[in-house]
C-alpha cells in the first residue's frame, strides 16, 4: 500500500499542507485542538515520518529552499512545480520548503533544490542538488536529470515514422531542464534518423513562440512538424498555424515536449512528453539527504520520459 504523506493528511482534516506541517514537527502556527485533531488523523492513517525527514530534521532548520532561476510572477509553470515537490514530499514527508530562496534566504535552510543552471553560484557552502542539469555540475553539486535524449530520439522517431523529414524546434526556457544537453539531443537524434532538414528557433515567451512559428511556417516549403520545448510555446504554435489557414495536424504537426493539463484543453490536443518530475523530486529529495547526513552523492538519472500522442500529429501532407 502507499505510504501516507502529508497531503493525505491534509485532505481529510480540511485544512492546508504546511498547517500539517506545523503540526506535526511541533511548531507554533496552528492552535492546539487542530495539533491535537492532526495529529489523532496521522496516526489513524498510520503515517511515520520516513528516514529521510529525520535526517533533514536533524539540521538547523529543518527546512529545504528551492532557488529559481526567475522570477515567480512569470514562471507558468504550476503543474510542473506541483508535480517535483509531491515527489520532494514522498521522500522528505512534512519538512517546510522556502520557495524561492534568493540572497542571504539559503541561511535558513539546511540544503537547497537548484532549478537551472544559472542557480548553482547561489549559495557555497550549503548542501545543494541540481534539478536538470547541467551535468556535471559544480564541484559537489550533483544533478539529478531527465534523459532529454531519449525523449527526443523517441518524437524524432515518432515523426520519422509518419512520414516528416522537414521538424523545425522551437526552444524555450523549458522548467528543469538543461537547454544545451536538450539542444545536442535534439540535433543528434535528428541526424541519426536521417532529416534533411532540421532548425532550431529560439522563443523565450508565448508572444515570441508565436511569431517564430508564424515566421517559419509562412514559407513556400514550410517544415511538416513543429517540436516545442515547453507546453506554453506548443499552444502558441497551434494558433500560429490557425492565423496561417494551417491545419494541424494535416499541414503541420505539433508536439510538445512537456505534458501539462494544457495539452489536454487545447484543440486538437497535444502530442507531448512527459516528464517524471514527481520521481525527479523524490530522486533530488534522496541525493540532498545523502548529503546532508555526510555521504556521498553523484549525479542520478530519473526514469525514462514517455511521449504520449494526441490529435495534434499526423503523418505528413505529400
Amino acid at each position: 500500500m502507499k505510504r501516507p504523506t502529508i497531503t493525505d493528511i491534509a485532505r481529510e482534516a480540511g485544512v492546508s499542507k504546511g498547517a500539517v506541517s506545523y503540526a506535526l514537527n511541533g511548531r507554533p502556527g496552528v492552535s492546539e485542538a487542530t495539533r491535537a485533531r492532526i495529529t489523532e488523523i496521522a496516526r489513524r492513517l498510520g503515517w511515520t515520518p520516513s528516514s529521510a525527514a529525520r535526517a533533514l530534521a536533524g539540521g538547523r532548520t529543518g527546512a529545504i529552499g528551492l532557488v529559481l532561476d526567475r522570477a515567480p510572477d512569470v514562471l507558468g509553470v504550476e503543474p510542473f512545480l506541483v508535480a517535483l515537490l509531491e515527489g520532494v514530499e514522498r521522500e522528505l514527508g512534512p519538512v517546510s520548503l522556502l520557495l524561492p530562496v534568493r540572497g542571504a534566504g539559503h541561511r535558513k535552510v539546511d540544503g537547497l533544490l537548484l532549478a537551472g543552471p544559472s542557480c548553482a553560484v547561489a549559495a557555497p557552502g550549503v548542501p545543494a542538488v541540481l534539478l536538470g542539469g547541467p551535468r556535471p555540475g559544480p564541484p559537489g553539486v550533483p544533478s539529478v536529470w531527465v534523459d532529454d535524449t531519449a525523449a527526443a530520439g523517441e518524437v524524432l522517431g515518432y515523426l520519422a515514422a509518419l512520414g516528416h523529414r522537414r521538424v523545425v524546434r522551437i526552444a524555450g526556457r523549458a522548467v528543469f531542464a538543461d537547454p544545451r544537453a536538450r539542444a545536442e539531443a535534439f540535433t543528434s537524434a535528428a541526424a541519426r534518423l536521417g532529416f534533411v532538414e532540421t532548425a532550431t528557433a529560439d522563443a523565450g515567451t508565448a508572444e515570441a513562440g508565436a511569431g517564430v512559428a508564424h515566421r517559419v511556417l509562412a514559407v513556400p516549403n514550410p517544415p511538416t512538424a513543429l517540436v516545442c520545448d515547453t507546453d506554453v510555446l506548443a499552444v502558441a504554435a497551434l494558433a500560429a498555424a490557425r492565423e496561417l489557414g494551417l491545419a494541424v495536424p494535416g499541414d503541420v504537426s505539433v508536439v510538445s515536449w512537456d505534458d501539462s493539463p494544457l495539452c489536454r484543453l487545447v484543440r486538437p490536443a497535444l502530442s507531448a512528453v512527459r516528464r517524471p518530475l514527481a520521481e525527479l523530486g523524490a530522486l533530488a529529495a534522496v541525493v540532498l539527504r545523502d548529503l546532508l547526513v555526510g555521504e556521498a552523492a553523484g549525479d542520478v538519472c530519473a526514469p525514462r520520459p514517455l511521449l504520449v500522442t494526441r490529435g495534434s500529429t499526423g503523418p505528413a501532407r505529400p
